[in-house]
């Protein structure tokens, strides 16, 4: 059974010198906004819910051309934590898609087997015969490659801080060289690190009754969701992102009592309020809203 009814969420976090999300086209410092506020993408966001998702959800086992495999229900794996021996994405793919020939065949096994796909959609492209590139409409030929693009019910937004954040940059050196014969130091024992001092952070998501249909997401994965975003940045530490940095601080949670909501998501995301304090209860408040009632999480 899909999902019954309309959900939105909200999740509030804390940043303390750490670099949440750090762009590649600018050094790698902390992603801001024009004005100043922090930014943390929502491909950064899913890719955490996805690494809490494979330590929570168990294997399944999936009957492929006769026979059954063990497999984890997290399609896009990163390459830093992955539980599987599949090199890529299409290594993946081909292990439980190959010899599907319909693409309503391959969605269908595709949203089945993997958990993120029938919540975040994926998109699975297939090369022409021959591994060729496909040929256009007027490309002369038959040879086209094939790409089906499933959309999922769950989206979820990039993050921002509520206020101005404070970025500090520091220049760091290593103990040792990884250039030349070790008699002199080489450019590449020099580097800088970029973090924010402090920020409150909000990001919002819904689930999409109608599209859950045609995925197969169900009110049960849905609670699945649900009980990994209080505890998004546990077991996420690195050098950017020290052990306790960042922290869930409030989950809000909105269920409608109809597949169509009681009103648009963005009346339901505008009427929470963050403030930028330290104090848990004062943190977040409430505009008065003709629609469904926010249930409140503490973070992990």
């Amino acid at each position: 059974m899909s999902l019954s009814k309309k959900i939105d969420f909200a999740v509030v976090f804390k940043v303390v010198n750490a670099n949440p999300n750090g762009d590649p086209l600018n050094g790698n410092r902390p992603r801001t906004i024009y004005e100043g506020n922090g930014e943390v993408s929502d491909v950064c966001i899913k890719r955490k819910i996805r690494n809490r998702l494979m330590e929570t959800l168990t294997k399944v086992k999936v009957p492929v051309n006769g026979n059954e495999l063990e497999i984890c229900p997290i399609f896009v794996q990163s390459d830093d934590n992955k539980n599987d021996k599949h090199p890529s994405l299409k290594s993946r793919a081909d292990e439980v898609l190959a010899g599907i020939k319909a693409p309503e065949g391959i969605a269908k096994k595709a949203c089945e087997t993997w958990f993120d796909v029938r919540a975040f959609g994926q998109l699975f492209a297939f090369k022409a015969a021959g591994g060729k590139k496909g040929k256009g409409e007027d490309g002369g030929g038959d040879d086209k490659g094939v790409s089906i693009g499933i959309r999922g019910p769950v989206s979820v937004q990039s993050a921002f801080s509520v206020s101005p954040v404070s970025l500090t940059s520091t220049q760091i050196t290593k103990s040792v060289s990884s250039e030349g014969d070790g008699t002199k130091r080489g450019s590449d024992t020099m580097g800088m690190k970029h973090r924010v001092d402090r920020g409150i952070y909000t990001f919002f998501g819904s689930m999409n009754p109608q599209l859950a249909v045609k995925t197969g997401f169900s009110d049960d994965d849905a609670v699945v969701i649900k009980a990994v975003l209080p505890r998004l940045f546990e077991n996420d530490a690195s050098s950017a992102r020290p052990e306790g940095s960042m922290e869930v601080l409030k989950v809000v949670w909105w269920e409608h009592n109809c597949a169509s909501g009681q009103c648009s998501s963005a009346k339901v995301h505008r009427s929470l309020n963050v403030a930028d304090t330290d104090d848990l209860d004062t943190l977040i408040t409430f505009s008065a809203l003709n629609g469904p009632t926010p249930e409140i999480i503490d973070g992990v």
